[in-house]
């Protein structure tokens, strides 16, 4: 596999790149196809880059979701990044279109989530339940589509699967997300995107943000007057 990567933003500390569906953010195996390992190449063939080439993952993706990866290119970026993002300062957004009409028009869900590794996947769980985590996020409904919902959630909370479990207990899967419900077809992956990441650059100290365009694929109406 070899692609191109959509590079959105690079400087001497930091790279974002849009991903694409279906591409792991990392492989389980060194040489298998994944986005580190292409971003990895760019950077070894931009830069002339001798030996191996330092990237730390500072936000992940599943491999059916696309937007915004944000990775660190030295380990002093990495080490303020990883700060921040247990700080929860940093601030993620993404965009979802999901069955059936969500109502009310905005709220937050609170939920707790458990692993079951065995049949890899997460599911709602009790507060007292062993090994479940405190998940939130908070989402606005952008518009109605034909039997579906487009979505802009903030996440406060960075759990496994955490967006496409708890729309899909509250009967909304995202769509093409077979694993969780969905039971319409989507061209590419799941209309799951990492729209924005905002957070403050690791060493000017300068507020940035990240913004990734939709595939070409998701078939909107003109959102040019949202302004979420």
């Amino acid at each position: 596999m070899d692609r191109a990567l959509s590079i959105l933003y690079e400087d001497n500390h930091l790279l974002a790149v849009n991903k694409p569906a279906g591409l792991p953010t990392m492989g389980a195996l060194p040489q298998a196809p994944s986005l580190l390992a292409l971003a990895k190449k760019y950077i070894k063939q931009r830069y002339n880059k001798p030996g191996n080439v330092y990237l730390g993952v500072m936000s992940r993706l599943d491999a059916p979701v696309t937007g915004v990866v944000l990775l660190a290119r030295n380990s002093k970026a990495a080490r303020r990044l990883t700060a921040q993002f247990r700080s929860r300062s940093v601030q993620k957004t993404y965009w979802a279109m999901v069955e059936g009409p969500v109502r009310p028009a905005a709220g937050r869900l609170v939920d707790w989530l458990l692993r079951d590794k065995r049949h890899r996947r997460v599911c709602v769980a009790g507060p007292t339940v062993a090994g479940a985590q405190q998940a939130e996020l908070s989402y606005e409904r952008i518009c109605l589509l034909e039997g579906a919902s487009l979505l802009e959630i903030t996440l406060h909370t960075g759990r496994k699967h955490q967006i496409r479990v708890q729309l899909a207990h509250r009967g909304h899967p995202i769509v093409g997300d077979v694993k969780y419900g969905s039971t319409r077809r989507f061209p590419a992956g799941i209309a799951l995107h990492a729209r924005q990441i905002r957070l403050l650059h690791p060493v000017r100290r300068e507020q940035l943000t990240i913004l990734a365009d939709l595939p070409p694929y998701w078939r909107l109406p003109d959102l040019a007057d949202w302004h979420g």
